[in-house]
């Protein structure tokens, strides 16, 4: 990590704690949108950060990614989630998308006029893309989709939808479908336990004509090019849920140093001692496993890959242990919504499902370590 890391995590740090921090209890109550974290996004620019400057984006490496969203997690998890949603989405269209059609919809995205959603889960799994319904036909003006994708995230503020389609037996397109296109439209929205200010809903395809030149290159690759993908947006999932276990150890850390319980700070209690060391060793642990994943995530191979599931894993349980005894050191308090614990602790649970649940990635890994 170098001292421009450094210094950019200082300044995502401040725009967090002034910005987003204040408005996050209100944000995940009232299940409303995070408008005010958008905004302050432009601050630092970070709604282009990973694009290409050519595109209007700030071209920060992965590092610089995973820090803006650890940061921004320590205290909103769900602005956070809003931050990198369009930035995985649009990932493979930078990468393997014609100039014309990145210039179509990579710059309003750049510069948070609007977002852009990840369409990969239907009814029937997750976790099993080989196995999706939704597909493509060819026709003589574009492309017809049909199909349902569920648990899309940023519904109804994205502009923008990456939806991977079966286009035959064994082969997969990625297309790139806009809300006003015809045959679209959006189920009902979900009551989720977590992540309540980014909007989760199903997306529907009914006939859904696209043009042509709205296919990411190959339109038999789609599949790899998920692949591929994953390889970098396992390492954000990750980061927004090392920033969820960091900010609930230092709200923990601030609660036991100022209760006084026995006429004793609780800090001073050995076994608070012992379970707040162990949180803090797991969240280290994990913030090591993740940025070493980030180093060597540029070669996209077979390792890239396993330690990308290394860290989703590592640092996803860790989230879910670390705001769970978070709230056991604030006691009957951490129980209620006055304190950000128990928020910490729903928004942590989903970061175990999404993204390949992490049952799937110890799969992934073992195949790696056995080489099968």
């Amino acid at each position: 990590m170098t001292s421009i890391h450094e210094e950019f995590r200082e300044q995502v740090r401040r725009l967090a704690e002034e910005a987003i921090k204040p408005h996050a209890a209100v944000v995940d109550d009232e299940a409303r949108f995070p408008v005010a974290s958008i905004d302050a996004y432009k601050a630092l620019e970070l709604n282009g950060l990973p694009f290409p400057e050519a595109l209007g984006g700030g071209g920060g490496d992965l590092l610089s990614q995973v820090i803006a969203i650890e940061e921004i997690a320590r205290v909103c998890a769900s602005s956070a989630l809003v931050l990198f949603i369009p930035w995985a989405a649009l990932t493979p269209l930078v990468w393997f998308g014609s100039d014309a059609l990145k210039r179509k919809i990579v710059p309003s995205v750049a510069a948070g006029q609007c977002g852009a959603s990840f369409c990969l889960t239907e009814p029937g799994g997750g976790s099993d893309l080989p196995g999706l319904k939704t597909r493509a036909e060819r026709v003589s003006n574009g492309w017809l989709l049909n199909g349902q994708k569920r648990f899309i995230s940023n519904v109804g503020w994205s502009d923008w939808y990456a939806v991977l389609a079966r286009i035959s037996e064994k082969q997969f397109g990625v297309f790139m479908v806009h809300r006003d296109d015809p045959g679209f439209s959006i189920g009902r929205h979900e009551r989720k336990m977590g992540m309540r200010g980014s909007p989760t809903a199903d997306i529907l395809l009914e006939d859904c004509l696209i043009p042509d030149d709205r296919v990411v290159g190959d339109p038999g690759k789609g599949y790899e090019y998920m692949m591929q993908t994953l390889t970098y947006t396992r390492p954000l999932v990750s980061a927004q849920a090392l920033g969820l276990a960091q900010g609930a150890l230092d709200e923990a850390v601030s609660y036991t140093s100022e209760r006084t319980q026995f006429k004793s700070k609780v800090s001073r209690f050995q076994m608070v001692r012992g379970m707040v060391a162990d949180m803090a060793i797991a969240v280290e642990a994990a913030r090591s496993i993740l940025y070493r994943a980030v180093d060597i995530a540029g070669a996209n191979d077979d390792r890239a890959r396993c330690f990308a599931s290394m860290a989703k894993t590592f640092c996803t349980d860790t989230a879910m242990s670390v705001t769970t005894d978070a709230i056991q050191l604030h006691g009957g308090y951490g129980y209620m919504k006055d304190y950000p614990v128990e928020r910490m602790m729903r928004d942590a649970k989903v970061t175990q499902i999404w993204e390949g649940t992490n049952q799937i990635q110890r799969l992934l890994v073992a195949k790696y370590v056995y080489q099968d």
